[in-house]
């Protein structure tokens, strides 16, 4: 057995680096009529379809949103960033770059360890209705499927959890 405190090499696994704990990540698919929402776990990298949140012109009910943030013990919130194909800015991506920061804002002011950032959701709507028609989970193309796409985004940040990028890292449009 190696005792550490005599150890120098700096590869020595008995001085790496604690390994990442594992937390709940909230997706959110954006919208203003209705947001989808997923949950997933960072260990796993598993999402579920969680809920599926009214919005008033782009507004949710921030006292439920928070809530269910608090009650979950939610780490991060995915907010998904509805590009055009060519990369770049709609008019919805502006709107959901917007709420992002309020989001951020209102966890900040509750004390919240929660880190927002956006993710790129292009073709998440495209990919969860094909999913949901073939699973039967929607009997016809106008059901709901925002909480599906909200998975997909998920899916999406787990491919790659770097290509999203944390709202206090972005600049204010």
């Amino acid at each position: 057995m190696v005792d550490s405190t005599f150890v120098t090499d700096s590869t020595d696994i008995s001085i790496a680096e604690p390994a990442i704990k594992p937390h709940l990540i909230l997706a959110l698919d954006y919208g203003v009529k209705k947001m989808g929402m997923a949950l997933g776990n960072s260990l796993t990298e598993t999402a579920r379809a969680f809920d599926i949140l009214a919005m008033n012109n782009g507004q949710p009910d921030w006292d439920n949103l928070l809530g269910i943030i608090k009650v979950w013990g939610v780490a991060k919130v995915v907010v998904g960033l509805p590009l055009n194909m060519d990369g770049s800015s709609s008019m919805l991506s502006k709107r959901a770059h917007k709420f992002a920061r309020r989001l951020a804002h209102r966890i900040m002011e509750q004390h919240l360890p929660v880190i927002v950032s956006l993710c790129d959701e292009r073709l998440t709507s495209v990919a969860a209705r094909e999913i949901a028609w073939e699973n039967g989970w929607i009997q016809n193309e106008r059901e709901p499927i925002d909480d599906i796409s909200a998975c997909i985004l998920m899916s999406t940040y787990f491919a790659d959890p770097h290509s999203s990028i944390a709202i206090d890292a972005i600049k204010a449009d």
